[in-house]
């Protein structure tokens, strides 16, 4: 085991995979440092993180709130920095190891690409990174020396998984959903779906965002477009299955029929140390699994008529380019209005797909393409919304 500590970077740290990496962190024993924490607008929290920690940074990324705050109390040896010149600044310090990129959406695109850039190793939980940039995110990384390790237990699970065999003997990857709060509600019934139902999710914790994603399994869709780009391989060799036990996280099928698969319970410490500590693996303050119980573990296909974002996320990983960025934006507004109940469950996906319908689509964008899509397809769910 190594002695050495590692310094960390956690963009997004009062969020559910923030809190957890600073669980990770306080059971390391010392050999995982939290050298600087970002958050956005729960300032108060992120100062009381600060004086546990004790960062060499923190970063408040909404100026505004930033202002407002009380920071009296911080530590005089940590730095107050701001908005996304101060989140540039720490992941491009050569005192930061690894960034552990948890901004929620689109947002956290530019904190992962400045870091890729100075050739940091990135654990990346944003998912949204790679759908809207995966081709320009992957290159950045193999040019500039840096590394994406996952922290989707999804695509943590693949990871581990590959390991088993060399990459061109690899038939396909599938991907586990839970299958959300409405696994079993028709058609009829989901239209009638209300924000609370959507928020309660049967197995993850999981802030509103991504739990409404997996609740309509557009964070299915996202993964099967992240792990098209992650892993380098061909949409075809993607599938998603249905376990509500959420213990097998993700599994990989080789030429020769063998399935290898990563168990354990639905614990977002695990994947997250894993990325932490690659290639090594340390005791872990993880739940760990407990087979002198009984337990039945379950799998079915999913139904792509009453979820039909899934059928959205093959073609969007398909079709590559400027397709991914615009799924992406419209997704996330599209949730924000559901939230805000301006519309129906059943009307998120439709929006999506309209929106996509009608952008004009470039097979080899620019980041700066890509960004000015973002900023269209938020303002297209809402016309969509208004006709």
């Amino acid at each position: 085991m190594s002695t050495t500590s590692r310094n960390v970077a956690i963009l997004g740290s009062t969020g559910s995979i923030g809190q957890s990496t600073l669980e990770v962190i306080r059971a390391s024993q010392g050999r995982l440092k939290a050298v600087a924490l970002t958050a956005h607008r729960q300032l108060d929290q992120l100062c009381k993180l600060a004086n546990e920690f004790q960062p060499r940074w923190i970063v408040a990324t909404d100026r505004e709130s930033a202002k407002n705050a009380d920071w009296s109390s911080l530590n005089s040896q940590t730095q107050l920095l701001e908005d996304e010149a101060g989140i540039e600044q720490i992941v491009t310090s050569d005192e930061v190891d690894i960034v552990v990129s948890a901004i929620v959406g689109s947002a956290g695109l530019k904190g992962t690409w400045a870091a890729l850039q100075s050739g940091k190793t990135v654990a990346l939980a944003n998912k949204e990174t790679l759908v809207m940039a995966g081709p320009l995110v992957m290159t950045l990384a193999e040019e500039n020396g840096g590394r994406l390790l996952p922290v989707d237990s999804e695509h943590s699970a693949v990871f581990q998984a590959m390991q088993s065999g060399r990459r061109d003997e690899i038939k396909r990857v599938i991907l586990t959903a839970s299958g959300g709060p409405f696994r079993q509600r028709s058609l009829s019934e989901l239209a009638n779906v209300t924000v609370e139902e959507a928020l309660n999710h049967p197995t993850w914790d999981m802030g509103p965002k991504i739990t409404i994603d997996s609740a309509t399994m557009m964070n299915k869709a996202l993964e099967i477009i992240e792990a098209r780009w992650l892993f380098g391989l061909a949409p075809e060799q993607i599938d998603v299955v249905v376990h509500p036990q959420s213990i097998v996280h993700s599994l990989v099928e080789y030429n020769d029929g063998s399935m290898i698969a990563q168990m354990s319970p639905p614990d977002m410490k695990l994947p997250i140390q894993y990325a932490l500590t690659y290639p090594e693996r340390w005791e872990s303050p993880a739940a760990k699994m407990d087979l002198t119980k009984a337990m039945t573990l379950e799998f079915e296909p999913p139904d792509y008529e009453r979820f039909p974002a899934l059928q959205l996320g093959h073609e969007v990983a398909k079709m590559g380019g400027t397709a991914g960025a615009v799924l992406n934006a419209a997704n996330e507004a599209a949730v924000a209005q559901f939230l805000a109940g301006h519309i129906g469950f059943t009307d998120i996906v439709p929006a999506i797909r309209a929106v996509l319908a009608n952008h004009t689509f470039d097979p080899s964008p620019t980041l700066e393409q890509l960004l000015q899509l973002d900023a269209w397809s938020r303002e297209e769910v809402t016309k969509w919304i208004c006709t």
